[in-house]
This record gives C-alpha cells, sequence and structure tokens, in this order.
C-alpha cells in the first residue's frame, strides 16, 4: 500500500467506528414501519471473518463470507451506492438435525480493501434475505436490513424460494442513507431512511453464514444446502459494478475446504453464480 494510499484510509476509517452513544442515537431514529428488531438473532451482515488459509485460485477466502468484494485500494474510489437482483436460493437441510442459516445480501463496508484482504473495513450498512432450516427440516425465508453494530431488523414482506429481489442501497444526503428491498415476483417491497456514519471503503454482494448469538455462546452457523444464487445487475456508484474474479470471495471452513464458491463474473461484470458445497461455479451465460 502507498503512504497516500494508508493516509487517506487512515482518515476515512477515523470516521468508521460507531461509540455506544452515537449507536442507540441510530437506534432512537430508526423509523417505525411494523419491523422489529431481531435481537438474539443471526447478525446477517457480520463484518467479514478472513480465513488464514484458502484455494490458490481464489486470492480471499473468508470463514463467513462468499461472493465478490470491491475495496478502496483496488479502485482508488470510496463507495455510496450499490445495486443487484438476486433469486431466493431453495434452503434444504446438509446435516441431520442441524439447524442451519444464510443470509444473501448487498452492503457497503464490512469487507476487504484489497484483493488479497490485507486490510478490512469495520463499519457495515446492507440489506437481504435469510434462508434457514430449523432442526427439524422445517425451511424458512425473510428480509431484512441492518446498520452494524445495531441489531438487524426484520421486514414484514414474505419471501419465498425463487423469487426475484431486486436491492439498493444509496446515500441521499451525507451520512443519509435509503435502502429499498422489492420482490420483483410478488410486488411486495420495503424502503426505509436511516442515518449512518460509513466509512465508504467497500462494496460487495454477499451469500453468508451469519453469526449467532444465543444463550450456549456466540459463533458462526452452519450452512444449509442452497440451490444456486444467482446476481445480476449488480451496480455500484450509479454504473455497473465490473466485477473482476480477483474481487471473488470463498467460504471456507476451520480446514481450509470451500463451503461456498462464486463463479466467475458474466460477460458483462454485472452477475455471478453462488454455489454452494462446492469447489467450482460455473459463470452464468448472462
Amino acid at each position: 500500500m502507498t503512504s497516500s494510499a494508508r493516509r487517506t484510509v487512515a482518515r476515512l476509517v477515523r470516521l468508521a467506528p460507531l461509540p455506544a452513544a452515537a449507536a442507540l442515537l441510530v437506534v432512537l431514529a430508526l423509523p417505525s414501519t411494523g419491523g422489529a428488531l431481531t435481537a438474539g438473532a443471526p447478525v446477517h451482515g457480520a463484518l467479514i471473518s478472513v480465513a488464514g488459509h484458502g484455494v490458490a485460485e481464489h486470492d480471499s477466502t473468508s470463514d463467513n463470507w462468499s461472493g465478490y468484494d470491491k475495496g478502496f485500494l483496488e479502485h482508488d474510489t470510496t463507495f455510496d451506492a450499490i445495486g443487484a437482483e438476486w433469486t431466493v436460493p431453495t434452503a434444504t437441510q446438509h446435516t441431520p438435525g442441524q439447524a442451519e442459516s444464510s443470509a444473501t445480501w448487498i452492503g457497503i463496508g464490512g469487507g476487504c480493501l484489497d484483493t488479497s484482504c490485507t486490510e478490512t473495513d469495520n463499519t457495515l450498512i446492507q440489506a437481504g434475505t435469510e434462508q434457514d432450516v430449523a432442526a427439524d427440516g422445517t425451511a424458512s425465508y425473510s428480509a431484512w436490513w441492518e446498520i452494524v453494530p445495531v441489531p438487524s431488523v426484520s421486514s414484514s414482506i414474505t419471501v419465498d424460494p425463487g423469487d426475484l429481489i431486486s436491492c439498493s442501497i444509496t446515500q441521499s444526503l451525507p451520512e443519509v442513507w435509503d435502502i429499498t428491498l422489492k420482490d420483483l415476483t410478488d410486488g411486495q417491497s420495503f424502503t426505509e431512511t436511516v442515518p449512518y456514519a460509513s466509512s465508504y471503503l467497500t462494496a460487495e454482494w454477499i451469500e453468508e453464514t451469519p453469526l449467532e448469538i444465543g444463550t450456549s455462546g456466540t459463533g458462526i452457523s452452519a450452512l444449509p444446502d442452497l440451490s444456486t444464487t444467482h446476481f445480476s445487475d449488480a451496480t455500484v456508484n450509479g454504473a455497473g459494478a465490473d466485477l473482476v474474479p480477483a474481487e471473488a470471495v470463498q467460504l471456507v471452513d476451520s480446514s481450509g475446504t470451500p463451503l461456498a464458491t462464486p463463479s466467475a463474473p458474466d460477460a458483462a461484470g454485472t452477475g455471478f453464480d453462488d454455489c454452494s458445497y462446492a469447489s467450482a461455479c460455473a459463470a452464468p451465460t448472462s
């Protein structure tokens, strides 16, 4: 990293942490829309957990993320808008008797500042869908949004596997964000406007194993079997995302075995597929 880049990152990161008092102010400022703070539920968009091991063809590996991550150090730009569409994957139980969770989302912050993930960001604003399987094998689906470190807010709209979701997160005023999620299959949607002091350093499109906080402790959830998650129409800062293979992040377990793998980008650089329990994933044709 160049000395000028380090100075820029240091300046931005100093703006990033959200102290307890500010977090309380954000909670008090949240709009009342029928959603509920999901205390004790999965922390859908926990910051990236960088794995200390990996598969050679992927520059970055993670204990909780699979997808694409753009960082400030690669592009010498900050990020204040992101969007995408995706198909809600079907979740089925991978291990009998085990509760399993996954989240599909887009966000700004929380990721890697470069493709080798030597620097990471500590803010995150994001929205997406959740695909869970209970211990008895029953699947459930939902939509949510979150601004770290405040707990996630679940939406009252219903989500079904196979639904086409459109989501965008845009800074409309300094440190004020519009979060919109639409279910294009059945027409349901929600929009929230929230204050948030982002560092603007990363942008990402992710399939995740959420962090779970419960009476037995805190840990990363187990991944259910998911049908292929297809991301499309990815944008950043109001233009096509121009995704490149070096920005891919692979989800691995503690032994470095792949749990979820993103494909190469499509020809337009605005879409990719993500495959669970796979070491490779074919790129979409369009």
